[in-house]
């Protein structure tokens, strides 16, 4: 084989992986499951090319399809995530699920990764009516939703200038930082609030801990609280 079909190859290969990888991150940030003609279109390829690449993460159980043909992430795209901070996967798990199942609401964990803010795990409580589901990878940037604000609020400004590039931050961080909190209303989803808190573990990428739902209650002290010991408790099983 030359050397200029051996490279081709690699870049072929390289494509696809890229391709694959780009279907799990839009898949993740889809609000509900999608078709395979909206699939083919944020992705950027023709269907056929579509069909290949879904087929692919079916065969490894990343991806589902329901019986309309929807497409969605499979459960198996949880074992990934376990593998991320898996001692603070761990330590967190206990608190979160407690924490769910306390206020009625989905409470998740979520960590920095370059400037976004990714979910890590997720729980929720199956003693309510209704819940907002939220999957493990999610992601989206720092400055938007309350479990960014919450992660920046721990931050130092040295800090910040290494992970974020300025060591400025705005106004609704510095609110946060003052009130050991920080509440989102229709950023991230329209008609989904959250609040969070931060967690800092020495070894482990700034985190937070969150609830979100449809209707905050009024006050928040209560969830604030609850939220607050959550956060001790991760800190303590940590140890």
């Amino acid at each position: 084989m030359t050397e200029s079909r051996a490279e081709g190859q690699a870049t072929a290969g390289s494509q696809t992986l890229s391709r694959g990888l780009q279907a799990l991150e839009l898949l993740a940030d889809a609000e509900s499951p999608i078709s395979i003609s909206v699939f083919a279109e944020r992705l950027g390829v023709h269907r056929s090319n579509a069909y290949r690449i879904l087929r692919t993460l079916e065969q490894h159980r990343f991806v589902l399809r329901d019986s309309a043909g929807l497409i969605r992430l499979g459960p198996k795209i949880t074992a990934l995530a376990r593998g991320v901070a898996p001692a603070l996967h761990t330590a967190a798990m206990p608190a979160v699920t407690e924490l769910a199942y306390a206020v009625g609401m989905t409470a998740f964990l979520t960590v920095l990764d370059a400037n976004e803010v990714v979910t890590l795990m997720t729980v929720e409580p199956t003693n309510v009516e209704a819940t907002i589901a939220r999957d493990p990878g999610v992601s989206h940037t720092v400055d938007r939703g309350a479990p960014g604000r919450a992660i920046e609020s721990s931050l130092s400004a040295a800090e910040r200038e290494t992970l974020l590039g300025s060591p400025e931050f705005g106004e609704a961080v510095l609110d946060a930082k003052q009130q050991g909190y920080a509440v989102s209303r229709h950023e991230v989803v329209n008609g989904v609030s959250s609040v969070a808190v931060p967690i800092r573990i020495q070894g482990e990428p700034p985190a937070a801990i969150a609830i979100v739902h449809f209707n905050l209650p009024d006050p928040l002290d209560e969830v604030v609280a609850r939220l607050k010991n959550a956060a001790e408790r991760i800190a303590q099983n940590y140890r």
